[in-house]
């Protein structure tokens, strides 16, 4: 029986402790109090406690060190209550791209009107008078529309991008889109810009500061005055 106990525990792994963990601070203190929106997260590299907002998950994810207690976990979380309840406020609502949706594209209202057709051949979309014009056979057509939308918005931050470079008299060796939760922008010491593709349901003149910033970078890489 003992060696049979032995082996049961031996065969959790340290991501079943750790989600054990996880479901007991959920049991014991009220963080949902505090916002159905806060995630806990023990991450046995971390050395101390921390707030992380993941805007495409609408969640803030308070990372707790593996040795951290439970009660204090709750205190930290609970003396920045009102920062984690504004960061949740401040994220954007989940987008659904389906016909009838209205999306923001660069400040304009862009009205999403599927037409479903079971013998098209594939999926062709348009951008026109502020209808984005979906023709296609597929009943659920949400991810085309999504990539649709990455690509429309790496070639404006790219066209964007190359202007303000020429202006400044720079090269850009690429111009990359991720879908990065932590950053709008970045620029490497070799030319290389990476944005988030988020960046199109941004007002015009956010998109612009945020491409002219990491722009300017070419010249000057950090931040210092």
């Amino acid at each position: 029986m003992g060696k049979a106990l032995q082996i049961g525990l031996k065969s959790k792994t340290q991501k079943d402790i750790l989600t054990e963990k996880v479901n007991k601070a959920l049991q014991v203190y009220p963080f949902a109090d505090i916002s159905t929106s806060l995630n806990l997260k023990i991450n046995p590299r971390a050395k101390r406690m921390a707030l992380r907002v993941d805007t495409h998950k609408r969640l803030v994810n308070l990372v707790i060190p593996k040795r951290a207690s439970l009660r204090s976990a709750y205190m930290f979380a609970l003396e920045h209550k009102h920062w984690i309840q504004q960061k949740v406020a401040e994220m954007p609502e989940i987008i659904d791209y389906v016909d009838g949706a209205t999306i923001k594209i660069l400040g304009e209202k862009i009205k999403i009107v599927v037409n479903y057709d079971e013998k098209l051949r594939k999926t062709s979309i348009l951008l026109i008078n502020n209808e984005l014009l979906v023709s296609t056979n597929k009943e659920d057509s949400s991810s085309r529309v999504r990539r649709f939308i990455i690509n429309y918005a790496k070639d404006k931050l790219t066209t964007l991008s190359e202007q303000k470079a020429a202006i400044i008299g720079k090269n850009i060796h690429s111009v990359t889109v991720k879908d990065t939760s932590t950053r709008w922008g970045s620029c490497s010491s070799d030319g290389k810009l990476c944005f988030s593709w988020r960046l199109i349901f941004a007002p015009d003149d956010a998109f612009d500061y945020v491409v002219a910033h990491e722009v300017a970078h070419l010249i000057h890489l950090n931040h210092s005055p």
